[in-house]
């Protein structure tokens, strides 16, 4: 069992926040003892966006929102690890409290915004890893804008040339609830401009330096699951004229489903289990649209192998949890694992690529 694990009663028992805070600093203590994972077996390998996964089996952005600790987590069995979200300025985020388990409901609601040192500090925690070379583990980069800014599509661009070269990927955030108006950047034409920014951007930096030159980095896009089918329609139609190479489906709900814990009514997003159904449906429905056009990543109230593998068979060639770990601990991920291999083996899957979006 691990060290993170045994402590996970104990840190239930501090408010939310000041458990998540005391649980970057015990990881980041302890990453350095923990025994990197075992080898996973090879049908779990994943081959997405050029980069090649371990397994499927992501960490969401949100927990390690300043980059401290990327590889200490993959050490859990992680495939992947996306910290951030990250602004260009440091941000506090709106007052506390502002985030709240919902432990009847395995859920948890948050009204972070976008709380982060910044896009220098950030960039100098990727950077130290680097010289670490502490290579390995696949890290990506969740980027936003200021609450205050004048320009958020201009803090989009400052964010990825700071941080696309310390990164394997860089995600998109338009999607969060807790940033007044941000969500009016998936409208149609708000998003083709913001990712012809972005691209623009990617081909300025990588494209035109000769040294930099086929070291692309891929653009993730990371949506609402608060969308209807017309605004699905025009997200699928300006992520095929993009040029980005995936999307995550789906961000936190504004929604409120019967639940049963005393937090229910908390303004903000909602994630955990009572988030996977509509994340989900979501998700397959923008399979249907894009037909393999860009690669989808799976999220939303994941906490077993057999919700992984829905998701997987619903269109998600990748997943991410974060919330499940605040109820299960890291040991988790291995139970992820083993289950979605029993999975695939149950229903005569070779690898994990060959059930993406069979019905």
């Amino acid at each position: 069992m691990h060290l993170i694990d045994l402590g996970a009663g104990l840190l239930r028992r501090l408010p939310a926040e000041t458990a998540h805070r005391a649980t970057l600093r015990l990881v980041g203590m302890a990453g350095p003892l923990l025994p990197k994972p075992a080898p996973d077996e090879s049908r779990l390998a994943v081959r997405a966006f050029g980069l090649n996964f371990p397994n499927p089996i992501g960490l969401a952005a949100g927990f390690d929102k300043n980059a401290q600790v990327p590889d200490a987590m993959a050490r859990f069995g992680f495939g992947f690890v996306e910290c951030g979200t990250v602004t260009p300025k440091p941000q506090a985020g709106n007052p506390r409290p502002r985030l709240f388990r919902l432990a009847k409901d395995d859920a948890v609601i948050n009204r972070m915004g976008f709380n982060n040192d910044g896009s220098v500090a950030a960039a100098m925690n990727l950077r130290a890893r680097r010289g670490l070379n502490r290579g390995g583990a696949i890290v990506g980069i969740n980027i936003g804008a200021n609450k205050e800014s004048s320009d958020r599509v201009g803090d989009y661009a400052w964010c990825f040339s700071e941080l696309a070269p310390l990164a394997d990927y860089v995600t998109v955030n338009v999607s969060s609830p807790n940033t007044p108006g941000l969500r009016g950047l998936q409208n149609k034409d708000e998003l083709a401009k913001l990712l012809g920014i972005m691209t623009n951007a990617r081909a300025q930096l990588f494209d035109a330096t000769p040294q930099a030159h086929g070291m692309r980095k891929p653009i993730l896009l990371k949506i609402a699951p608060d969308l209807d089918l017309q605004a699905l329609d025009d997200i699928a139609e300006v992520v095929r004229a993009s040029g980005i190479e995936g999307l995550i489906v789906s961000n936190t709900t504004i929604a409120r489903p019967p639940l049963k814990s005393r937090h229910a009514e908390e303004i903000g997003g909602l994630s955990g289990k009572p988030l996977f159904e509509p994340s989900t449906r979501v998700l397959a429905e923008m399979h249907k649209r894009l037909d393999g056009a860009v690669t989808l990543v799976g999220v939303g109230g994941i906490s077993s192998g057999a919700d992984a593998y829905a998701k997987i068979r619903a269109g998600a060639s990748l997943v991410q949890l974060y919330t499940a770990l605040a109820f299960h601990g890291p040991g988790l991920v291995g139970r992820i694992k083993r289950e979605l291999l029993a999975c695939l083996k149950r229903d005569g899957f070779a690898r994990v690529s060959d059930a993406v979006g069979v019905p």
